[in-house]
């Protein structure tokens, strides 16, 4: 019996997680301490046993120096890269239904995660780690309405809204709306490396 997408994306994950906290000599002990995670719940995704929330995948990213793509999809060597819908990694909270899913492929020496991101009414993402000095956060809302919190200022978004931000400082985002909202969302990480 064949493995399921959500068993095959965990699986890579898992595997990525552990090479780049490898790859930078950190034991699990120290990538817990730079990201605020708790070793066992590292060592859990590391072992495939625990899909990670948004929020503790976002922390573990900005931990290791990488993007939430780079986490979630090997790194890919051409120009043109066709992802097929079943092959984009799709990351969804059990406990809020927030789903994030990757639109853009994992290019060396590029540092721009374009995620698709669905908050049911009334659900948030929890609050995401200030990331690097240098990167920055584009949004554009499909349908419903968001409200992002930025540090200590609140701005909400309707259908055909954007938004820029510089994203250094603590941000988290919510559905005050009665429907389904689902927005694009664009990580620049290039000038923070």
């Amino acid at each position: 019996m064949s493995a399921t997408p959500e068993a095959e994306q965990m699986e890579a994950l898992a595997a990525e997680l552990r090479a780049q906290r490898q790859r930078q000599g950190l034991t699990l002990e120290q990538l817990a301490a730079r990201s605020g995670v708790s070793r066992s719940m590292i060592s859990k995704i590391e072992r495939a046993g625990a899909v990670p929330s948004t929020v503790i995948l976002s922390r573990l990213a900005e931990a290791l120096g990488v993007t939430f793509a780079q986490l979630m999809l090997p790194a890919a060597e051409r120009e043109m890269i066709v992802i097929p819908a079943q092959h984009q990694p799709v990351l969804r909270d059990a406990e809020t239904g927030f789903t994030r899913r990757v639109l853009s492929p994992v290019l060396p020496g590029r540092g721009v995660d374009f995620v698709l991101n669905t908050l049911p009414p009334g659900a948030g993402t929890g609050e995401f780690t200030a990331h690097r000095r240098g990167v920055e956060e584009y949004i554009f809302v499909l349908a419903g309405t968001l409200l992002a919190r930025l540090g200590g200022r609140e701005v909400r978004l309707v259908e055909g809204d954007s938004l820029f931000f510089e994203a250094d400082g603590p941000h988290g985002f919510s559905n005050p709306g009665a429907a389904e909202c689902r927005y694009l969302l664009v990580i620049d990480s290039s000038r923070g490396r």
